[in-house]
């Protein structure tokens, strides 16, 4: 990823010379002056540092003005490298992705808040702490939508390249939105805590977006509790689930990442559970929850008897735009700008919670059984010393 990297800056670093790339859409150079290009491209040369779960419960439990100041000082220096790279990856997309309207405005958004960065003054005292922090959350709103919309250009190429299934024979496309997405994680993460220190209100237990005494079972049944909701104003009906364990124990963790993930694991099986038992008399067996501590892992399993995947098709589950649904970015009638930002229903669900286990050093498995049904392992890395991983 790096030497692609490299490579693609090295070659918009020429200048005028670069002007050649540019064919249909524009390109950067064809709208920006060449000093911003060049600036972009330099920043995005320069290594990214990342942080740890661990690292910003401490910093953020006493959020003093000073450690503020030095927040928002490291957010000044560090959030434009993370942009520029996705800036430079987002110019030279293969199939010609990079020319989706889609992906041009997300470019766009990135290349906008880069420059209100790098336009910025030195952060010295609180006054400028509070501009800056003003500045956050303008940024955060303006990214708001950048999941959905980068799903309806890589739908767009789907339908270009003819395909019928997910994106499992461009293993290039998965890798930059594998890259990018977990990117946006560190990127809201990052943001995200810094504005929630300021908070008037705090709430108790909580460090900035991150709680220090997440209790599993709590998010698990509110998770469950919502997708049911969703299943039955689907199906009419919902199977019940049963949760064993996780009531006795609690962890440092972000409370809205665990029931993301925990919200499309439940919602998947729910599915297959009503799909399999929809024309049958008989009762549509209990999805279980299981949630096991562990020294260095909290487990979660999520057992259903929905019929299984086949073996050929598990490989394809963790792909993007792969779905046995309806997918809506095939509506004509799909807007990105009124979309909800983390997609459900799309083919997202699978590989997007992935990233989120795998941000904070966990990990998420799925084993099936063809013909019974299928295992879900959620393992959420509990020390909290793991640092993010930076594409």
């Amino acid at each position: 990823m790096v030497s692609r990297l490299r490579g693609c800056v090295s070659s918009l670093l020429v200048g005028a010379g670069a002007r050649a790339m540019s064919s249909g859409a524009a390109r950067l150079v064809d709208s920006l002056p060449k000093a911003t290009v060049d600036d972009i491209f330099e920043c995005a040369l320069k290594k990214q540092t990342g942080v740890s779960l661990k690292y910003m419960m401490d910093f953020g439990n006493v959020p003093l003005e000073k450690q503020l100041i030095i927040s928002a000082q490291f957010l000044h220096k560090e959030l434009p490298v993370r942009l520029a790279h996705r800036v430079a990856e987002l110019e030279n997309l293969p199939y010609g992705l990079s020319k989706k309207p889609q992906i041009l405005k997300v470019r766009d958004w990135y290349v906008e808040s880069f420059q209100e960065l790098r336009g910025f003054p030195m952060i010295q005292d609180e006054d400028d702490e509070l501009d800056f922090t003003k500045l956050l959350k303008h940024i955060y709103n303006r990214h708001t939508n950048v999941v959905p919309m980068v799903a309806s250009g890589v739908g767009s190429l789907k339908t270009d390249l003819a395909l019928e299934t997910g994106l499992s024979d461009y293993p290039e496309i998965h890798e930059f939105l594998d890259g990018f997405y977990m990117s946006r994680i560190g990127i809201r993460i990052l943001i995200g805590q810094h504005i929630t220190l300021h908070a008037k209100e705090k709430k108790e237990g909580y460090i900035g977006m991150i709680c220090s005494n997440v209790c599993p079972h709590e998010v698990a049944e509110a998770a469950i509790a919502d997708a049911r909701s969703i299943c039955i104003r689907q199906y009419g009906s919902a199977p019940d689930v049963d949760i064993y364990g996780g009531k006795d124990f609690t962890f440092a963790y972000v409370p809205e990442h665990l029931h993301h993930m925990l919200f499309e694991l439940v919602k998947n099986s729910l599915r297959a559970v009503n799909d399999r038992f929809e024309d049958s008399d008989d009762v549509p067996p209990n999805i279980r929850l299981v949630i096991a501590e562990g020294l260095e892992d909290v487990t979660i399993k999520i057992s259903d008897e929905g019929g299984g995947i086949p073996r050929s098709g598990l490989n394809k589950i963790w792909t993007y735009l792969y779905t046995t649904g309806q997918s809506p970015l095939a509506s004509d009638d799909f807007d990105p700008d009124n979309s909800p930002a983390v997609l459900a229903g799309y083919g997202y669900g699978l590989p997007i919670s992935r990233l989120y286990a795998r941000y904070f050093g966990g990990d998420l498995q799925i084993i099936s059984m063809e013909g019974y049904g299928t295992d879900a392992y959620l393992h959420l890395h509990r020390l909290g010393n793991y640092q993010e991983p930076l594409p």
